[in-house]
Order: structure tokens, then C-alpha cells, then sequence
């Protein structure tokens, strides 16, 4: 794996960027999901664009961000496993993990007209990645123990 290090390297970022896009999105569509009357046009076009986000694009770059990052701790000398930053960035990227399957079930909510929150959860929810995010590329480049 070595000689495409750079190439899987690559990848993986491209792959976090669009997983971490849809993550940021979605709940914000959420947030105006709920201002629209249910089985109006404007709710209609909201489930489409929310289809679209979570089939599109955030499940095969999910898919993408576990096949790479696989590829990369599989790369010889690019993970010391004695060190516990690479544990504590994996607990967190299977806690973004969970928190898309959230997504996904909320998505499900809004498809069927059955949300029962308001707005105002889903502004707070979007911060949920963004600190997460935070956290694992803290892991990923400082490596702080």
C-alpha cells in the first residue's frame, strides 16, 4: 500500500469533505423543512433535496471515508498503534457515524410528513459534527499523546 499512500491519502480527504458537507447540510434543510406546511410544494421539494443529500452523496462518501481510512491504517508506519490519539479519533469518527444514522432516521421523519421537532433542535444538532470534526482533525495532525 505504500506506493499509493499519497493517492489513498488523497482520497480520504476528499471523501471526509463530502461526508462532513452532507453532515452540515442536511440538518440545516431539516431547520427549514420544518417552516414548510406539510404537503406543500416547498416540503416536496425539501424531501427531494434531503433524498438526494443522504443517497447521493453522504452515504457513498461515508462509504468512501471507511474504505480509505481502512486503506490507510492498513499502510505500514502510518498508524503507531501504541499511541492513544488513534483510538480517541476512532471512538469519535464511530460517534459521526452514529450521528449520520440519526440523520437518516430524522430523514425518514420528514419523508413521511412525521416529524415532531422543531426547528430549534436542529439548529442545535448541527453543531454536533462541527465539534466532532474538530476533534478528530485535532487527533488526526497533532497526535497530542
Amino acid at each position: 500500500m505504500a506506493p499509493f499512500y499519497l493517492w489513498i491519502r488523497a482520497l480520504h480527504l476528499v471523501s471526509v469533505i463530502s461526508w462532513m458537507a452532507g453532515l452540515l447540510y442536511l440538518p440545516r434543510l431539516f431547520v427549514y423543512h420544518c417552516g414548510a406546511a406539510p404537503g406543500s410544494e416547498q416540503a416536496e421539494t425539501f424531501k427531494v433535496m434531503e433524498r438526494r443529500l443522504l443517497r447521493a452523496i453522504m452515504n457513498p462518501a461515508m462509504i468512501a471515508v471507511y474504505l480509505f481510512g481502512g486503506l490507510l491504517l492498513l499502510t505500514p508506519g502510518v498508524v503507531d498503534w501504541s499511541a492513544g490519539w488513534i483510538y480517541v479519533k476512532l471512538a469519535l469518527v464511530a460517534v459521526l457515524t452514529w450521528y449520520h444514522h440519526l440523520l437518516a432516521r430524522w430523514w425518514k421523519a420528514f419523508a413521511t410528513d412525521g416529524n415532531r421537532r422543531e426547528a430549534r433542535f436542529y439548529r442545535m444538532m448541527n453543531e454536533v459534527p462541527t465539534v466532532l470534526m474538530i476533534g478528530i482533525v485535532i487527533l488526526a495532525v497533532v497526535k497530542p499523546f
